[in-house]
């Protein structure tokens, strides 16, 4: 789903290297995604996930499916 991104998403995204957005893009996603599920809102803290990215922080394997 696309969205508009906001001034501070803009900030932190360009706080990194190009080949690092890309996975910034996608813990963006996941996280508005389950805060939405949880707490009824996609509110994402971009300088704390920037900030993962940058340590290190990548998915280390396929999502679980959840059963139903």
């Amino acid at each position: 789903m696309e969205y508009e991104r906001s001034e501070k998403h803009e900030l932190a995204r360009n706080g990194l290297l190009d080949n690092l957005k890309p996975t910034f893009d996608d813990m963006v996603s996941d996280y508005r995604f389950v805060a939405t599920k949880h707490h009824d809102s996609p509110f994402v803290s971009y300088i704390v996930l920037v900030e993962m990215v940058k340590v290190g922080r990548r998915l280390a394997a396929e999502p679980l499916k959840e059963e139903k």
